[in-house]
This record gives structure tokens, sequence and C-alpha cells, in this order.
């Protein structure tokens, strides 16, 4: 058991490390749009959470599933609000008096 957990804690390290090292070499103007993209994980990530809130395991994991349900909602919310305000910059303007 605290072999798993600390092989876990290993891997989720390694992964903070890579993940930083990716997104610092993505340039500014790709950004955005690969984050926009991006928005259909957090989706799944929503999944996962309903999926733990309704397991019924107990009081801990219904805290832990509401948390984790509202963090990726506001994360799923505010990449559609960047998305959109993005693209608003890309509309032609019709009022042309």
């Amino acid at each position: 058991m605290t072999g798993t957990i600390l092989i876990s804690v290993y891997v989720f390290v390694l992964a903070m490390f890579v993940g930083f090292e990716v997104i610092t070499k993505v340039p500014p103007t790709l950004h955005t749009p690969l984050m926009s993209g991006s928005n259909a994980i957090s989706g799944i990530s929503i999944v996962g959470a309903l999926v733990i809130a309704g397991m019924g395991q107990g009081l801990m994991f219904d805290i832990i599933g509401m948390v984790a349900v509202i963090a990726a909602t506001i994360n799923v919310v505010g990449g559609f609000m960047v998305t959109d305000r993005m693209l608003q910059m890309f509309r032609r303007d019709t009022d042309t008096n």
C-alpha cells in the first residue's frame, strides 16, 4: 500500500514538471486556441467528479466529489468564456453607419 502511494506521488510530481515544461514552450499566439480545445478534457473530469460524488462511500467521498465537480465546472465555464472572447476578436463589425 505504501509503495503504491509513493509511486503515485512520484509519477504525479514528474507529470507536474513535464506539464510545466510543455506549457512554457507554447507561444502566446497558440495558448488560447489550445486551451479552448482542452475544454473537452475538462468535461471528462466533470464526469469523473460526478462518479466520485455519486459513489455513496461516505461523507469524505461526497465532499471531495462536490469540490471536484465545482472546480471542474468553473474550469469548463471559464474556458468557454475565454473561447467566446477570442472568437469575438475575429467577428466583423456589422454596424457600418
